[in-house]
């Protein structure tokens, strides 16, 4: 239910963003905790509290927001569609992430969660860069900002396209 009112208080994006790094800084912290907890007993507590702070950034961010997002990003026809490949991402992830864990935790011991550090900032990275605000916009609006980034990126091309051909 907090959800619910403090996505439309802080926006969509900042609360992923918030949550992806929330959840970064948890999971180096548990990669610390796990692997200095055989000098210090208390790091299992450093542990503890890291994955409670991942659980809560992910409800902040990771776990409801990208189903607001999906459904803010595409118009009425093909939203359904949208949304059910989204869905089928996600729960695919779980599976995988579910299935193999154990194995990678076997394989790489203390540092597991390094690899989800490493995936959550490169997930920050693409969000930060790519993904736009869409609290309070139209589907038009933030179709338009799609547009804007295309065009723009289209326009670089063409000009180092310019730039080569002058240096020839």
């Amino acid at each position: 239910f907090l959800q619910v009112f403090l996505v439309e208080k802080a926006g969509r994006r900042s609360l992923f963003l918030a949550g992806l790094m929330g959840m970064l800084v948890s999971a180096v912290a548990m990669t610390v905790g796990l692997v200095l907890l055989s000098k210090f007993a208390w790091m299992s507590y450093v542990s503890m509290v890291a994955i409670f702070l991942f659980v809560i950034f992910f409800e902040v961010g990771p776990g409801p927001i990208p189903w607001f997002i999906v459904a803010e990003l595409f118009s009425q026809g093909p939203r359904p569609a949208a949304i059910a490949v989204a869905g089928f991402c996600n729960w695919a992830c779980n599976f995988i992430v579910g299935m193999c864990f154990q194995y990678i935790a076997d394989l790489c011991g203390p540092y597991v969660f390094a690899i989800f550090a490493a995936l959550l900032l490169i997930f920050f990275l693409f969000a930060h860069f790519k993904v736009p605000e869409t609290k309070g916009k139209s589907f038009e609006e933030i179709a338009a900002v799609f547009r804007r980034k295309k065009l723009s990126a289209k326009a670089m091309t063409e000009l180092q396209d310019l730039r080569h051909g002058e240096e020839a």
